[in-house]
């Protein structure tokens, strides 16, 4: 292997630096990071909002109900995330308290949308500010406004779009596939909750198993953060009615 050229090197040192191509390489590793995460899957359905989540327990000594990858930010509002978890950590954290405060100030939830600008402005400053590092972690942000459900995903870089049906995470190119060419908007929470296993089935293969599943909802008409128990993810597999 060929060394670099002494003028093509560097680049990568600093995340304020742009490569002559126009290129912030370090932002580029962050979001290889995300890719290397486990998968998660954020779906806007007829009823609500769902996440399921690959929690991606690899030893058996670890206790499965200890090891959380979906949030909630608020009664209406959700999160999961893909990458380093604990930056993730952090954003939920910061994106609780906000929920919070609009709460006390205002007497009513915040919208979803607020939430998500607060996490990109975060993650936007991380890009431009010397001795900093970008977060590595994307974060899918779900919840019930007044106009219905709501999905968002922010990415590493500070950019973020709504999405009806999102998937970050290592799987993220099988699993986009899959809904790509299954979802639609008249599923039901339950149906979307079915689907999104059968994705995770699919890329995990062997591997796949209850204890790694994480998931929960939000219901438009109780806008209550809900997550799902072992039983209700069995019965999924299983293809009976989920209890209510």
């Amino acid at each position: 292997m060929q060394p670099m050229p002494h003028q093509l090197m560097g680049y990568d040192r600093a995340i304020t630096m742009f490569s002559p191509d126009g290129r912030l390489l370090q932002v580029e590793y962050a979001k290889k990071t995300v890719k290397q995460g486990s998968s998660a899957i954020g779906m806007v359905c007829s009823d609500g909002v769902i996440f399921v989540t690959d929690k991606r327990i690899v030893d058996p000594l670890v206790v499965a109900e200890s090891v959380e990858k979906i949030w909630q930010i608020d009664e209406h509002m959700g999160a999961t995330a893909s990458g380093i978890i604990s930056d993730a950590r952090v954003l939920i954290e910061r994106a609780q308290v906000k929920a919070q405060q609009n709460r006390v100030t205002f007497d009513k939830e915040i919208d979803v949308l607020s939430i998500v600008k607060d996490i990109a402005n975060l993650k936007q400053i991380c890009t431009q500010s010397g001795g900093l590092r970008p977060f590595g972690v994307s974060v899918l942000v779900g919840g019930i406004d007044d106009d219905g459900p709501k999905l968002f995903e922010t990415d590493p870089t500070g950019i973020f779009f709504e999405y009806k049906a999102s998937v970050i995470g290592e799987g993220e190119t099988e699993i986009e596939d899959i809904l790509h060419k299954e979802y639609k908007p008249e599923l039901t929470c339950d149906e979307g909750f079915t689907l999104c296993l059968k994705a995770l089935k699919k890329v995990l293969g062997g591997n796949f198993s209850v204890d790694r599943i994480d998931s929960a909802y939000i219901r438009t008409d109780e806008k209550k953060f809900t997550k799902l128990k072992k039983d209700d993810i069995e019965a999924a597999l299983s293809g009976k009615k989920r209890k209510k």
